[in-house]
């Protein structure tokens, strides 16, 4: 079965792909030269499937729970039509056992083809990591009316700043892990001219990674908004630091509230953010910032990596769908303590990490706190959750300083389609 990207790159050549507008020689060069390898396409290795198989007796992670001989053996020597194989996407899974926090997915896409070319690994692993959705049978929605959003306005002496992030992937170019050089220098081109394009309150600039300042860099070092070189093992062994900082970048409004990074671990991410806790203006600021962006990369003759089954294709399993977290950083000092608030959290289908990332705890009882799903339900459904969610953390926090008992409510039901 053809791939959405091999569709669309036929309807492109059929309108003239070398003209395209937007499109450089060179990238129009290598997506000819990329339809010419046919997805699922195979490549013969000297020794047998049996005596490639990774050891994982002693791995927790989604593909290792997933990963079988027979799996593996029907897979191994497939490609994708960028060369990309099942060893590279199960690689971080292979060199990372485990994780203290969290239970890792264990793998990543190279290309959008990925998803299909090596769907009977990736299918179990998306069924584990989004509570049992299932890509052959479900739909993904999609819904960015911030409008619909009910009780968005925390209690600021709680909730320091709120924030919603996304990725979105470029159609037609390898992502993070596999990209080359140019590829990532494509995305880059792609993505800045098209950011030239925002008015008004949307307005900005951009900063390369390679070619700022010190001034420059210590300004997003104060405002938070810096990315540094991955350094966690789960991302260099997924390929994500290669070539650093090569074509990597931050572009951010003049209103700071509005940020896209470049070739960090996804070709895009898309962030809104504001000190306090008015998530629902974050939440408008963020679809109308993301529909705009949409608009300007189609004006350029591009377009997003999405399918109905998987909604947004993103390097990483855990994101796709909608691709969302919305988070906040809150003030939780005697909720914490509480022997429940794992359960709580767990039912509300949030999840907990320190200020400083998933690999940090938390200090003096402040958490960043977000949404688990991503895939399923849309992005408006996610939002309402956080918000749903975090109101009733604050209520909790409220009656234990009153000596108070609270309640752990009862599971969300999980809304699949």
């Amino acid at each position: 079965m053809a791939s959405t990207f091999s569709r669309i790159l036929g309807n492109r050549k059929a309108s003239g792909i070398l003209t395209l507008v937007g499109a450089g020689s060179l990238a129009a060069g290598y997506l000819l030269a990329r339809d010419c390898v046919e997805a699922g396409s195979e490549k013969r290795k000297l020794y047998p499937a049996s005596a490639d198989y990774p050891d994982l007796r002693k791995h927790n992670n989604c593909m290792s729970s997933s990963l079988t001989p027979g799996i593996y053996a029907r897979l191994r020597d497939k490609t994708t039509p960028s060369g990309w194989t099942l060893d590279q996407s199960i690689q971080t899974g292979v060199d990372n056992p485990g994780h203290p926090f969290i239970k890792t997915v264990g793998m990543v896409a190279g290309d959008e083809e990925s998803y299909e070319v090596f769907a009977d690994i990736f299918d179990p692993v998306i069924m584990e990591r989004h509570n049992g959705y299932d890509p052959r049978a479900m739909r993904h929605p999609t819904d960015l009316d911030a409008s619909k959003i009910r009780n968005g306005q925390f209690d600021e002496k709680y909730v320091l700043s709120s924030r919603v992030r996304t990725g979105r992937s470029i159609r037609g170019l390898s992502m993070p892990p596999a990209c080359t050089r140019a590829e990532r220098r494509e995305v880059e081109r792609v993505t800045v001219d098209a950011l030239a394009g925002l008015k008004g309150d949307l307005a900005g600039r951009y900063y390369s990674l390679s070619n700022m300042t010190e001034k420059e860099q210590q300004q997003l070092i104060d405002d938070h908004f810096l990315f540094d070189k991955p350094v966690s093992p789960l991302l260099t062994s997924a390929g994500m630091a290669r070539d650093w900082p090569d074509a990597r970048g931050i572009w951010h409004n003049n209103d700071k509230t509005f940020l896209i990074w470049v070739n960090e671990e996804d070709h895009t991410r898309v962030i809104s953010m504001e000190k306090g806790g008015n998530m629902k203006r974050v939440f408008e600021t963020f679809c109308r910032g993301l529909k705009e962006v949409e608009r300007l990369i189609a004006e350029k003759g591009w377009e997003f990596m999405w399918n109905e089954r998987l909604g947004y294709i993103l390097s990483c399993p855990s994101n796709l769908g909608t691709g969302l977290r919305a988070g906040v950083h809150m003030k939780l000092p005697m909720l914490c303590k509480d022997p429940r608030f794992s359960k709580i959290l767990e039912n509300l289908r949030l999840q907990k990490r320190g200020t400083g990332g998933v690999d940090t705890a938390a200090v003096g009882g402040v958490f960043d706190i977000s949404n688990l799903d991503r895939l399923g339900k849309s992005e408006v459904e996610l939002v309402q959750v956080v918000v749903d969610g975090v109101n009733y953390l604050i209520e909790c926090e409220k009656r234990l300083q009153r000596g108070q008992d609270i309640k752990v409510p009862s599971p969300l039901a999980s809304g699949r389609r």
